[in-house]
């Protein structure tokens, strides 16, 4: 979706206030830290996996030990992962593979490449920040598009990855550990890898940017609290309250391309702005 599909989008004189108050701080931020969730990439034509309209509201959730059944058999997860017989899975499948990133992705990219955003942490598993050219995303529930090793967490993508039907799972070319796709599956834990980038951005960060999630799924709800916590700002883009909006520092109410895309516009464009 691109922007213009936003142009119906009204703000009021308080929220053009609260814009600029909010880009007021990103701009005096000295390391500010994005959050994003499964909202900015609704924007982009992918349903959300819970809730109305939600891809396991309507096919039902995955099993909540789908990581120990990996463990158990992998060679038959990697078949269904070959051919998926799960309605869910197919129609993730499909949305993911359609979709293209929407301005508020474009305006995220921008806050990077102007110097007031120095990392991005996602929940989404689209890889939607990464095509539209950010280029420091760290994806803590993984990317459809990559393969991991779950013994030593390298990633690779696909056609890295001899996968032959008649030996499954396939191997890790770097140290003979099973593949997996990155998509973290329902009881597999966090890899220990993103995690600590996820917790040192945090730890910097005096400014956090929050947009499309409801920030209730653990450890992501967790960051904007830390950076409270240690006396930074917290600002909050998404069309509905959430349960952070009365804790946010601002919380901007509306879609995430719309909003961001106006923050974006009130910020100033220096050229020489130090992320050092």
């Amino acid at each position: 979706m691109s922007l213009s599909a936003h142009t119906d989008f009204c703000t009021t004189p308080a929220l053009e206030a609260e814009i600029r108050r909010a880009a007021e701080l990103l701009a005096e931020a000295r390391h500010a830290v994005a959050l994003t969730g499964a909202g900015l990439s609704v924007e982009s034509g992918i349903p959300p996996f819970r809730g109305p309209g939600g891809i396991w509201t309507k096919y039902g959730e995955p099993p909540l030990d789908g990581y120990q059944r990996f463990l158990h058999d992998p060679a038959a997860a990697w078949r269904e992962r070959l051919s998926p017989r799960e309605a869910w899975a197919r129609v993730l499948q499909d949305a993911v593979r359609d979709a293209r990133p929407n301005a508020g992705h474009r305006a995220l990219v921008e806050f990077e490449r102007r110097g007031h955003l120095r990392t991005l942490i996602t929940q989404n598993i689209d890889g939607l920040h990464g095509l539209a050219g950010h280029r420091e995303v760290l994806e803590i529930h993984g990317n459809h598009g990559l393969l991991r090793c779950i013994g030593c967490h390298a990633r690779f993508e696909p056609d890295r990855i001899a996968v032959d039907p008649e030996h499954l799972p396939p191997r890790c070319p770097e140290c003979g550990g099973i593949v997996k796709g990155d998509i973290v599956s329902f009881g597999e834990p966090i890899p220990a890898d993103v995690l600590r980038a996820c917790f040192r951005a945090v730890a910097a960060a005096d400014c956090m940017l929050v947009a499309g999630t409801s920030a209730t799924v653990y450890p992501a709800a967790e960051f904007p609290l830390d950076v409270l916590r240690t006396g930074g700002v917290v600002i909050e883009v998404n069309p509905e309250e959430s349960e952070l909006s009365a804790m946010a520092t601002i919380s901007l109410r509306g879609p995430g391309g719309a909003v961001l895309s106006r923050l974006l516009g009130c910020l100033a464009a220096p050229s020489d702005r130090s992320v050092a």
